[in-house]
């Protein structure tokens, strides 16, 4: 079990400034509808290694205890299709303690794509030592503090060994902790004081942060993993080996020009529930495309614009109505991304 107790504590004092709606608890716990996928076996990072953007073999490299080596206890990575579109975005947990132990490794993934995902990790696995199952006696929650969290570090570390895993978001700090536990566990015994969160409230988060999360936000086949900001969510390795996609994600890299982002938007008005279509256009005050909507909730939502029309008025069209909207640049990317 591994909580970055010291890591949590430096990240607390900003992630309370921009987490609005945790409530009095010390923190917000939301269920998570998402999937969680076991793959194990003598060649299961190896495997995952030439399927994802992110350098698996972190998760089992060295020779000394996690706590000395460094390991990771979760990465964030995508597979690719081979023109280098994003197919799935997933989180893999270590659940072996040291690099010597057999590999065990959950994907939390999309829950409405975990066939695909199947099917795709099983073209690949040939005569692999691997093996694939859903995990369905599991739960997975979003873990928030709330505003009035107090010394939240130190009752994560003394509850831990009742999770099974409990970790930092490993996309960004504004995120929080990831937690998986067994289906029924008792939340308040794990994190003392917490409360179970309304889903929304999470998501509206996501979105206040330009946090893509699922296929709404990043339809397979159609995302490319530097525009939905990968790199700044720590989930590609530019050192790494080849893997499915790589060519064109390492020349767009190399050349340094991206010049569409996955970024929030804030509405002049709520949006109307389920009725905007997919992809639905972004305009500037002068009738030109400016980008696409994702998805959203209320008056939030991300969308993929371009990067030299963001500081103009832009407008949101929905069957011939206009709906003014804002982008921003989320405070946690890194600070040349603004200029």
């Amino acid at each position: 079990m591994l909580v970055r107790a010291g890591a949590a504590a430096t990240t607390l004092p900003r992630l309370r400034r921009l987490w609005r709606g945790g409530g009095s608890g010390a923190a917000a716990c939301f269920p998570l509808g998402r999937a969680l996928l076991d793959v194990r076996g003598a060649e299961a990072a190896v495997f995952l290694q030439g399927l994802l953007t992110n350098d698996v073999t972190r998760l089992v490299a060295g020779d000394a205890p996690p706590a000395a080596a460094g390991l990771p206890r979760a990465l964030y990575a995508h597979a690719l299709n081979v023109q280098g579109r994003c197919l799935y975005d997933l989180i893999l947990y270590r659940l072996h303690e040291r690099p010597e132990e057999e590999p065990h490794i959950l994907l939390e993934c999309d829950s409405g794509v975990l066939d695909a995902i199947q099917k795709h990790l099983k073209l690949y696995k040939i005569r692999r030592k691997v093996n694939i199952a859903p995990c369905l006696d599991l739960s997975l929650w979003a873990v928030v503090p709330g505003e009035r969290a107090g010394d939240i570090a130190s009752s994560l570390a003394k509850c831990a060994d009742q999770a099974l895993i409990l970790t930092p978001d490993p996309r960004t700090e504004v995120m929080g902790w990831r937690l998986i536990t067994k289906k029924g566990a008792n939340l308040s015994e794990i994190i003392p004081g917490s409360h179970i969160g309304n889903i929304e409230d999470y998501h509206r988060h996501r979105y206040k942060q330009g946090i893509p999360e699922g296929v709404k936000d990043l339809p397979p086949g159609v995302s490319l993993p530097l525009e939905s900001n990968l790199a700044y969510m720590n989930g590609i390795s530019f050192t790494k080996g080849c893997y499915i996609g790589q060519e064109l994600t390492a020349r767009t890299h190399h050349m340094g020009v991206i010049r569409k982002r996955l970024l929030p938007v804030h509405f002049s008005a709520p949006l109307p529930k389920d009725c905007i279509p997919e992809g639905a256009e972004i305009l500037t005050e002068s009738g030109k495309t400016a980008g696409k909507f994702r998805a959203g909730g209320g008056e939030l939502g991300i969308a993929l614009l371009r990067l030299a029309n963001i500081n103009e008025p832009l407008c949101l069209n929905i069957a011939g109505d206009k709906v003014k909207l804002t982008a921003s640049i989320p405070e946690w990317w890194p600070k040349p991304a603004s200029k």
